[in-house]
């Protein structure tokens, strides 16, 4: 029988729990919540206590919880998540807890590993061990709420609630306001340059407990191991890793600056009506007119804040006469499909992210010829639903003809697959593999699926 202080009240439609009655998740969102309202309602207070919710049972094992769910790879130590649930979670819980108390905790080097990209380069990605990467969860749950008061409307990249399809909304709004004139920026090498002085710095202006800051120090000072050698360290100055839990946060604290600059009442780009959009290091200017004291400007502000600009990737161009590429979707000033006389603003998949979903099918199907239908079945639904619910937003996107050559694609692909297994006796061999799969297994016709 409940107790009178063990009910759970009611107050319109909010449910009330007493505290020892809440998960360890509803703990951490309460404390979450406390801090965005006081940093949201003093804009110039710096919080002092923060270090002692790192080593709350709760907030670790909501950092492991989160950071279980993305499925990571094990770091240089090559301790997995299933290790750790095999060693049991609460002593690897309890573990932390002393190290951050006695203060003895380290983190461990960086696996460095090259990532393929469609253009044949690569891309540098560091993978944090399990353990550092719970640590820095945990850092990143009871700091991003100071942070997230402080961060303007336009940025959506790696924040809590946003996504790149606000950010793709945002960019259709502005080009039907008439806002044609864009610079598509490219940062160079970001990740691998931001200043470590410069970010602590704006680490400090809002928190001042000083262990929650040398716990930040400690990472960005983290030994980068490539081929089992390792490199930087100590003396290095500039980079964060590309991988780590809190580095996209970091990212977003440190081109705040670049955001605020743009949106500065009275500043020049706010009196050219000029506005960015920005997905984590990937941003967009967008005005009637961009003059070119905004341009000088800018590389003025990045010069200041260390940063760079590729000028091969950068890009000025005007919407109406040449397509917009930005987060995998190409804005393009299209006539009516009707042939009727006006034209509007069609937002569909790119050739590049059309290329890398056909990219991924083709490499499944290659490595899974030995699979049952349903097994195929259900891998390339993954494959499909994923790229289909990226790409669809309604009122904003148009992603018909796109759909439709991945159904010719699927067809034509299932097809050879097929045929290659028939000297086994397959059975959906000369059947129309797509069709039979879209009706006895549930393959998803992507002509026809309904966003989920």
């Amino acid at each position: 029988m409940l107790m009178k202080e063990d009910r759970i009240f009611r107050l319109g439609d909010l449910q009330i729990k007493p505290k020892h009655l809440k998960t360890g998740a509803e703990r951490v969102q309460d404390f979450q919540r406390k801090l965005y309202r006081k940093a949201k309602q003093e804009s110039d207070f710096r919080f002092y206590v923060l270090y002692d919710k790192v080593r709350l049972p709760h907030f670790i094992k909501e950092a492991y919880k989160r950071c279980k769910a993305n499925k990571g790879k094990p770091g240089i130590d090559g301790i997995s998540f299933r290790d750790i649930d095999a060693y049991g979670v609460d002593k690897f819980v309890a573990e932390i807890i002393k190290e951050l108390e006695n203060k003895t905790y380290k983190p461990q080097g960086v696996l460095r590993v090259e990532i393929p990209k469609a253009n044949g380069k690569t891309r540098p990605l560091g993978i944090p061990t399990v353990r550092d990467r719970v640590i820095q969860m945990t850092v990143k749950l009871v700091i991003e709420p100071i942070f997230e008061a402080d961060f303007e409307d336009n940025s959506y990249g790696y924040r809590p609630r946003r996504s790149s399809a606000d950010a793709v909304k945002e960019i259709k709004g502005n080009l039907k306001q008439g806002k044609h004139d864009i610079f598509d920026a490219d940062l160079s090498a970001f990740f691998d340059t931001i200043p470590h002085k410069e970010l602590m710095h704006l680490l400090a202006i809002r928190i001042s407990d000083k262990n929650i800051l040398h716990l930040i120090k400690m990472w960005l000072k983290a030994p980068i191991i490539k081929d089992g050698k390792p490199t930087g360290g100590k003396k290095n100055k500039v980079g964060i890793p590309q991988g780590g839990v809190i580095s996209p946060l970091l990212a977003n604290i440190y081109l705040n600056l670049l955001d605020k600059a743009v949106n500065r009442v009275g500043g020049i780009f706010q009196r050219n009506g000029v506005e960015i959009v920005r997905y984590a290091d990937d941003f967009v200017l967008m005005a009637k007119k961009i003059p070119q004291e905004c341009y000088d400007y800018l590389n003025h502000l990045l010069d200041r804040m260390k940063l760079k600009l590729n000028q091969e990737k950068s890009k000025k161009k005007i919407a109406t006469m040449k397509p917009l590429d930005f987060l995998g979707h190409t804005f393009r000033y299209s006539d009516d499909y009707y042939g009727r006389p006006f034209k509007y603003w069609n937002v569909e998949p790119s050739k590049k992210s059309q290329k890398k979903v056909r990219s991924k099918i083709r490499e499944y199907m290659k490595k899974n010829g030995h699979k049952s239908p349903d097994k195929v079945v259900k891998d390339l639904n993954a494959i499909t639903r994923g790229w289909i619910n990226y790409f669809t937003i309604d009122g904003v996107t148009y992603p018909a003809v796109a759909k439709r050559n991945l159904r010719y694609y699927l067809t034509a692909k299932l097809t050879r697959f097929y045929q290659r297994k028939s000297q086994r006796k397959c059975k959906l061999h000369n059947q129309g593999a797509f069709e039979v799969l879209v009706k006895r297994y549930g393959l998803i016709d992507p002509t026809k699926y309904a966003l989920s």
